[in-house]
């Protein structure tokens, strides 16, 4: 006959490092799917009215206002750091496109009419200073390309060559993924 095995008693703190260790295991799991449905969910509900006040400009295209970041729907302006080419030498379009949107808002309060949040979370809106359509403005002056609106005045900038095209440029969306910048 074969010999019969004893079993070992289970201690208790083996049973509790096990079920310490599932519980570590579940919270981190928890916090992961947090953490990617936190990216993804809007920050906070769009305001019915949309957003006005002074506006403290991050590019030619998108500012701080009222605790929210704010980007002009229907048009892209060149990152703040990025440089284009006129007359064979390098010039700041991006710094330039962000003055030229001071110079559109002239001190005045700048009103957004608010059309929906983006996955980054900023309000995606048309603004206007003064009764004047920024994003349009911006575009026709040259200083942000048509993305989804403004075709138009584009072309205006483009045939009277203002701004960006007055020169050579990198589209601002090509030029953020070859730098491995977020949209």
């Amino acid at each position: 006959m074969g010999r019969m095995q004893l079993k070992r008693p289970v201690s208790r703190r083996s049973v509790v490092r096990t079920i310490l260790t599932g519980i570590g295991l579940a919270i981190v799991a928890l916090l992961n799917q947090w953490m990617e449905s936190d990216k993804s969910g809007p920050a906070a509900p769009i305001p019915a009215d949309g957003v006005t006040g002074v506006p403290r400009l991050v590019d030619g295209d998108s500012f701080h206002m009222n605790g929210d970041e704010v980007r002009m729907k229907g048009i892209d302006a060149p990152e703040g750091r990025q440089t284009c080419q006129r007359q064979g030498r390098d010039w700041p379009c991006g710094e330039e496109a962000r003055r030229e949107l001071q110079r559109q808002i002239n001190g005045m309060k700048v009103t957004c009419e608010v059309h929906e949040r983006d996955q980054h979370r900023r309000l995606l809106g048309t603004c206007r200073a003064g009764g004047k359509n920024l994003n349009a403005a911006m575009v026709e002056q040259g200083y942000a390309v048509a993305f989804g609106g403004y075709e138009a005045e584009e072309r205006v900038a483009r045939n009277a060559k203002r701004g960006l095209w007055s020169g050579e440029f990198e589209r601002p969306r090509d030029w953020r993924h070859k730098n491995g910048i977020g949209q």
